[in-house]
């Protein structure tokens, strides 16, 4: 733990990924060698994946935030995901040993955990393996599920026409069973816009719109349905 993490920062976006929560040191230790762990620092513009390359590793921020982007047909840079301290990216392109047309690029001076999922392929997966390994293949699986869970909801949102069905179709994943209409998204006011895909501006404005006509009341990224 102590070669891949060296701030107390660092070992809560470690210990925050569903990979390696609420291991003791010696698991942690196992499942960093599992998953063959190198810390890597990136400079705050570098690439970490070219498009038309595959990616040699999936990885965990520690420190900073990098962004996976793509490129449209006129060549404007359009953000599929931010991910910032404690978030993983580059799960099922690494594991499925394929190219997408994205890349990858480090936001800020960013500090990185590189790891292989060699250890998870059928042709390396034994019979009789120790539960350890099922434990850390189990939660692999989950970090998959989770991701895809997250990028179906994402579509749902993508699908809708206007500024303002997004927004609630975003509202109603957010909402609580307790039934509590106010929620907190985890997003800054620009990071909404890149998830919706649309205008910061235009966003803006349907909003003022929304609380005007007494539709919601917000409050920075706390948002109460009325």
């Amino acid at each position: 733990m102590e070669s891949v993490v060296r701030t107390k920062e660092e070992a809560c976006s470690l210990q925050s990924s569903i990979l390696f929560s609420d291991m003791r040191p010696e698991e942690l230790d196992y499942a960093l060698a599992f998953f063959h762990a190198h810390r890597r620092s990136y400079e705050k513009g570098e690439i970490l994946k070219p498009v038309g390359e595959p990616l040699p590793f999936f990885g965990l921020v520690l420190s900073g935030c990098v962004q996976v982007r793509t490129d449209d047909i006129d060549g404007n840079p359009m953000i599929m995901a931010t991910v910032d301290p404690g978030e993983t990216f580059g799960e099922s392109l690494h594991y499925l040993r394929r190219d997408a047309n994205v890349y990858i690029v480090a936001m800020t001076d960013a500090v990185i955990l590189t790891m292989q999922a060699g250890e998870m392929y059928p042709s390396t997966v034994q019979r009789g393996r120790s539960e350890r390994d099922a434990a850390l293949i189990h939660r692999f699986l989950l970090l998959l599920t989770n991701r895809t869970l997250a990028m179906n909801n994402r579509i749902q949102v993508l699908s809708k026409l206007s500024i303002r069905e997004k927004l609630f179709t975003l509202f109603s994943m957010y909402q609580k069973p307790n039934g509590t209409r106010t929620i907190r998204l985890p997003f800054d006011r620009s990071g909404l816009a890149v998830y919706l895909g649309v205008n910061r501006c235009a966003l803006s404005r349907e909003l003022s719109r929304m609380q005007h006509e007494g539709l919601i009341r917000f409050d920075k990224n706390e948002f109460t349905i009325l």
